[in-house]
């Protein structure tokens, strides 16, 4: 299951677990939080590209009120090609970063992004 995680292709898993708070604090670190979060989470953080990234929004997910920031990059294969740019969504429980959803088309749709050049720049 860690290596799922670690190589970006499972599903999502949940550091806080299956918490039901029906106001949720906007996640004011949210870019800190994510970058040292993908810093481990990518097999080689250095060389992403077309990284982008929207805003945390409140959207339903598992059928709960939860912050949500979408986000779509190019990660750097072991061979040193590129995938094509996938989509992302980082839910936030209690202000904090929780899980990550590989398979976002659902919860992202409509997500307005902009550039995210610090993910561009994350070194090992």
């Amino acid at each position: 299951m860690l290596t799922a995680c670690a190589s970006g292709e499972g599903g999502s898993f949940s550091y806080s677990g299956d918490r039901d708070n029906a106001v949720q604090p906007f996640p004011a670190n949210y870019r800190v939080e994510l970058l040292a979060f993908l810093r481990t989470y990518l097999n080689n953080p250095v060389g992403v590209h077309d990284a982008v990234m929207a805003e945390p929004v409140q959207r339903t997910v598992g059928g709960r009120q939860r912050y949500v920031s979408c986000l779509r990059f190019s990660a750097q294969d072991t061979d040193g090609s590129y995938r094509e740019p996938r989509e992302r969504a980082v839910v936030y429980v209690d202000g904090r970063l929780d899980h990550i959803v590989d398979k976002a088309a659902d919860v992202c749709a409509g997500a307005v992004y902009a550039p995210f050049p610090e993910l561009e720049k994350l070194t090992r």
